[in-house]
């Protein structure tokens, strides 16, 4: 579920990138670098457009899959188009060429995207993770239980597994 992250982090307590202390934003670019090693993949950890507002991105997500289209294919172009190719993703333009390029329909999408119900909904879903208990990114709540960074992927996947 797209979450509005900065209402999550204002939420519980959290701290925006940008106004973290120096040694820990060094480190977390330090520990970007150390994942995409161990991934194989690259992604910039300062990006051009760091941290944009993607409320419309999220929106988009959210009425993808309100018409059934395949969700995953379009968050990872999304993702791409910020982290690795340094385009402005709370940009109109770039995610409608995101949705060209994916074969989508970016003008019924973009429309769709910002409907007031589909941003209820986004507003929804942030209310959701909070009470979850989620407080930063990336977190997955399963039956309950949270799982907060990459580095509890497998102990989700153990959860599941035992389910």
């Amino acid at each position: 579920m797209p979450v509005d992250l900065p209402n999550v982090y204002s939420r519980t307590g959290g701290v925006l990138l940008g106004q973290r202390s120096q040694d820990r934003q060094n480190y977390r670019v330090t520990e970007l670098q150390g994942w995409c090693r161990k991934l194989g993949m690259y992604v910039n950890p300062r990006p051009k457009f760091m941290c944009p507002n993607a409320e419309l991105a999220s929106c988009l997500v959210i009425a993808a899959d309100l018409q059934g289209l395949a969700v995953l294919p379009l968050y990872k172009a999304i993702l791409r188009a910020e982290w690795v190719e340094e385009r402005d993703i709370s940009a109109e333009e770039t995610l409608r060429d995101v949705l060209d390029d994916q074969d989508l329909d970016s003008t019924t999408l973009l429309s769709r995207a910002k409907a007031a119900e589909i941003v209820q909904r986004y507003r929804k879903y942030t209310d959701q993770a909070v009470s979850a208990g989620v407080f930063g990114s990336p977190s997955y709540v399963y039956r309950g239980e949270l799982f907060w960074g990459q580095d509890r992927l497998d102990m989700l996947e153990e959860a599941i597994a035992g389910a």
